[in-house]
Formats: C-alpha cells, structure tokens, sequence
C-alpha cells in the first residue's frame, strides 16, 4: 500500500484564516470599520497584501504608519472588539474541503496542527468542533515573531514532535506562503482569489482543497 510506501510524510499545518474557516470577510470587515474611524482608506487588496495572516499589532502598524504605538494598540484593540461583535452574531463557516482532507489524513495516521497569528484561534477551533481533530494548535499568544518569520510553524511542528522536512503547510496568505517556505517545509498555497501568482513561492498552487489527497501530498515528498 501506498501508505507504506511513505517515511517522509508525517505532519500537516493548516492555517485557520481562510483555509479551514471562512472568516476573512469578518476580519475585513472589522479592520476596514476601525481604519475607516481613523481616516484612512482599507481595501481588500489592502487585506491581502498587508494585513492577512500576521499579528493584529503588525496589520494595524502597516496602516497607521503615522501611529503612536500607544495608540496603535488602541486601533487594534478595538478591530479586535468589532471581529468578536461580528463573529458572535454570525455562524462561522467551515470550508468542507479542508475538514474532509483533515480527516484523511488523520486516517493514514498523519498528525494535524492548526497555526493562526490571531488569538481568537481557540475559541473558533472549540466553536467549530474543529479542535477534535488536532494534535497541535499554536496561535497569537504562542509566538514572539509574525510571518514571514517561520517561528509559528516550527513550533507547531515541535509540538507535534516532527521535524520541519516531515510537515506540509496549507496556506492562502503571501507572507503565510513565504514564512513556510523559510521553516523548510512542503507549502500547498491555496488560491480563493483567482490571484495565483501572489503565492507562487509554494511548492503547489491549487483553488480548494478538494483538489488535494493523501497520495498527491506524498507525490510532493517523493519529488523533494
């Protein structure tokens, strides 16, 4: 069997925003409500390039470039307060795809982590029943460094006792894609924007998940 064929394969991380659950419009919103209050204009181009998937204090300083840091954090603060006003009224969506490739996976015996740069990452893992599936789960309050530092990622591996050359990571952000790619590991970079070149430092590009298997990640070890 195909399974016994792979010593390389053990760990796969997935990011939480955008890849396992659907709160990126719920962030823009939020972000886009509280740089409104402080004059400054926030597209979702913005989003993508400068705020997806680092720490809240580092997406608020890409912004407010003429902040105090005292009042940055206040900035940041309060986008925090409007994600959770939001996300407290509203159903969180779950890509299916993710979770059926999740289970998969923990089926041929491989480990799942989830990583965000946000803090908000337990309470959705818990709300979603997501949490069950995990061996590890590292978010904002876990690390010292945001992407495109690797830090995150070579924690998650550590906590799932592997090595970072035995890890894939599914990731939908450039700085995501980049911080990957600088811990040593396999990077699937998922597109939902029809923008495939903003992630093309990954090892294989795809638009869902659904598009993704046990055997092909292998295939991706096998070719190194």
């Amino acid at each position: 069997m195909r399974k016994d064929k792979n010593n390389k394969f053990k760990g796969a991380i997935f990011d939480l925003d955008g890849v396992v659950v659907d709160t990126v419009p719920v962030h823009f919103k939020a972000w886009k409500r509280m740089f409104t209050e402080y004059g400054k204009k926030f597209t979702f181009q913005d989003y993508k390039e400068k705020v997806d998937g680092i720490p809240r204090i580092d997406g608020g300083r890409a912004i407010l470039t003429d902040c105090s840091e005292e009042k940055l954090i206040q900035a940041t603060d309060k986008k925090q307060k409007y994600f959770l006003e939001h996300l407290k009224k509203e159903k969180i969506p779950v890509f299916i795809s993710t979770v059926k490739l999740m289970k998969e996976l923990t089926g041929k015996g491989v480990k799942i982590a989830v990583i965000s740069s946000s803090r908000n990452s337990p309470y959705i893992l818990k709300r979603t029943g997501i949490i069950k599936l995990l061996v590890a789960e590292i978010n904002g309050s876990d690390i010292t460094k945001g992407k495109p530092h690797p830090q995150i990622f070579l924690m998650a591996a550590d906590e799932m006792g592997l090595k970072p050359k035995n890890c894939v990571v599914f990731e939908d952000a450039i700085l995501g894609v980049r911080a990957a790619k600088r811990a040593k590991m396999l990077c699937v970079g998922i597109d939902r924007h029809n923008d495939p070149q903003r992630l093309k430092e990954a090892d294989i590009i795809v638009s869902d998940l659904k598009e993704i298997s046990y055997d092909k990640i292998v295939s991706l070890f096998e070719r190194g």
